[in-house]
């Protein structure tokens, strides 16, 4: 019985994430499906690969991932399968897949699309679903794809580091408006080399201690921490930092339209001292 998780784009205000389970279970009634997130912002790929990559580390080995994400950012002409440590993937050709793994995928092949059939979500999902009960039946991924694919390639979004600081951008807002920023806990030590520390955003709003859990401060105080997936994240204690500071997600979409006023809002600076 394949094991899938689902994370998509596509809300779940219409039909549209009720028929992809449909088209899956059409496919294979043994399919189980498991939701990460459908309510992902539209073409906001840093967080995408944020929920992508730390929700999917914590399944067993053989399972499947469908991340409808920026499904037609391109024109496809065929689909990616990616094997890589123990866990499938399957999503579009759009340099998603590098910016989940952060290196590149161990195996890919290119699923072909029939040039006769219509390029939406539900028919990317039927060609998904017969490439999973294949594999689920025994299939080497380079028996039902294209090996030779050449993939799109996009980088991660790394934090900006000097010797006196480290800048981050704010990746994802979670459902209590807890602001999380793309610094790992690995990299903010590496960087600090013991040193005291400011975290500083919106300008005039500064945190110099870390705190183990919300309750460490006062109900309505800030602070931050490193998160269960080990990224910094800002809080206050039983209320919405995004909302309260007027903090915004991260996007690339129209970054030349962006003015440095706007930026200071999706950015966190930590000053080492």
């Amino acid at each position: 019985m394949p094991l899938l998780t689902l994370t998509s784009d596509i809300g779940e205000q219409d039909y549209l994430a009720g028929a992809v389970k449909g088209v899956l279970l059409k496919q294979d009634t043994a399919f189980q499906l498991v939701d990460i997130s459908h309510h992902l912002s539209p073409f906001n790929d840093p967080q995408a690969a944020y929920v992508v990559r730390n929700a999917t580390r914590q399944f067993p080995a053989g399972t499947f991932h469908l991340v409808l994400v920026n499904m037609f950012q391109y024109k496809p002409d065929h689909l990616l399968m990616v094997h890589h440590n123990g866990q499938y993937f399957c999503l579009a050709d759009n340099g998603l897949i590098t910016m989940i793994l952060e290196e590149p995928p161990q195996e890919v092949v290119a699923l072909q699309l029939d040039s006769s059939l219509p390029r939406h979500t539900l028919a990317c999902t039927e060609v998904f679903a017969r490439a999973i009960q294949q594999v689920s039946a025994g299939r080497k991924l380079s028996e039902i794809g294209d090996a030779a694919v050449s993939i799109q390639v996009r980088n991660p979004l790394r934090p900006m580091t000097t010797n006196q600081y480290m800048e981050g951008q704010i990746i994802s807002i979670d459902h209590f408006e807890n602001v999380i920023v793309n610094i790992t806990q690995d990299e903010f030590e590496a960087q600090r080399k013991g040193r005291r520390f400011k975290i500083v955003f919106k300008r005039d709003e500064v945190i110099d201690r870390f705190s183990e859990t919300y309750a460490d401060v006062s109900e309505g105080e800030k602070l931050a921490l490193f998160n269960s997936a080990g990224y910094l994240e800002i809080a206050i204690n039983k209320g919405n930092a995004a909302g309260l500071f007027g903090l915004q997600g991260f996007s690339e979409k129209n970054m030349s339209q962006y003015t440095q006023s706007r930026l200071f809002y999706q950015t966190v600076r930590v000053y080492f001292e």
